[in-house]
């Protein structure tokens, strides 16, 4: 998956954050609704119906690479 075409960053939305290309949402979001188990259908029919499926994989796609880069510490 190309994620430069699903997921932006520009300082002038939502103050760069990561977000659904082309829209106000946030990438947390999705992945918020996505870890309390809703289905990708339940986020697009009853959050956000303008996001096609492969939005949300995005979404999850992005958040685990984010993830996988971090240099975690275990306390």
């Amino acid at each position: 998956m190309d994620l430069p075409d699903r997921i932006a960053m520009d300082p002038a939305v939502r103050g760069g954050a990561p977000v659904v290309a082309g829209t106000r949402i946030p990438v947390h979001a999705i992945v918020e609704l996505a870890a309390a188990g809703k289905r990708f259908e339940e986020i697009r029919r009853d959050f956000y119906p303008s996001l096609v499926e492969e939005d949300i994989r995005a979404c999850l796609e992005y958040a685990a690479r984010v993830l996988k880069d971090e240099d975690l510490h275990a306390a």
